[in-house]
């Protein structure tokens, strides 16, 4: 049988939906830190026997968890700069023969009529 969940466990799913529910993920940054401010007391009060170290680390698992999501950054280029001058004949080369061999092919086909 398994254990029931902590107060702490029960505050982080609770507080969890609030932000979800709320619609905190994205919001303004000094909304967010009002509204975790109001919250954060609000949990402090409904779950009593949570001490002040536990509060925090609940703020703090709010506030990553509303956090926006980090991606790391990076280097956009134009098309132009990306391809190489070697990539740009072996291109040009394939282009050709490509083009040539279906330009020749359709000669065929045309001069066999």
């Amino acid at each position: 049988m398994a254990a029931p969940p902590s107060a702490f466990d029960q505050a982080r799913d609770e507080l969890f939906q609030h932000i979800m529910r709320c619609g905190v993920i994205g919001s303004d940054p000094d909304h967010m830190r009002e509204w975790f401010d109001e919250t954060t007391a609000y949990f402090a009060g409904r779950y009593h026997e949570l001490g002040k170290k536990e509060i925090t680390d609940l703020r703090l698992l709010g506030e990553r968890f509303a956090a926006p999501t980090k991606r790391p950054e990076q280097e956009t280029a134009p098309a132009a700069e990306i391809v190489s001058d070697t990539d740009k004949e072996v291109t040009s080369d394939v282009v050709d023969e490509i083009a040539g061999g279906a330009m020749a092919g359709e000669l065929d086909t045309v001069s066999a009529a």
